[in-house]
């Protein structure tokens, strides 16, 4: 089984279209999207060609997901810097009712048993933050409080 993992577009429908053409010259079994569909210059036709894919597709959120989300809830997300606040607050108001309750209905980490991997499990940043970052340098004593403190 072949799956493709995609993050950050950041609604960005030119590059997402460049990357499905990739992902269909791969000829993948499925997608997920890994977060950060949004925010970005085209919300609505971002999110409408991720649902018409001809594969099956899954989602995850993101920190830009849940920026938007607190901004729909009427609260200005407290972890956007002020100078992009104005981004999210657009990118909400682009979305109705349809694209918001899809939104708001994805979970914060998918796991898939793949064949010859086993249990993979995706997450935007790590499993109990999508804000929180890692890099190769981070410490493995760290990295493992990440699955410690998810699972």
């Amino acid at each position: 089984m072949r799956i493709a993992a995609i993050y950050d577009i950041h609604a960005n429908l030119p590059a997402l279209e460049a990357v499905i053409g990739k992902i269909r010259h791969e000829q993948v079994d499925g997608i997920v999207v890994g977060g950060d569909v949004l925010p970005g210059p085209m919300p609505l036709e971002t999110l409408e060609r991720l649902q018409d894919l001809d594969v099956p597709v899954q989602f995850i959120y993101g920190n830009g997901e849940v920026a938007v989300l607190e901004q729909l809830a009427g609260r200005d997300p407290a972890a956007v810097p002020e100078p992009y606040r104005l981004t999210i607050r657009w990118t909400a108001e682009q979305l109705g009712p349809e694209q918001q309750r899809f939104l708001a209905a994805w979970p914060k980490t998918r796991c898939r048993n793949l064949p010859g991997l086993g249990e993979v499990l995706y997450c935007h940043a790590t499993p109990r933050n999508e804000n929180e970052c890692f890099t190769r340098l981070t410490p493995e004593s760290r990295l493992c409080r990440f699955s410690r403190d998810w699972a």
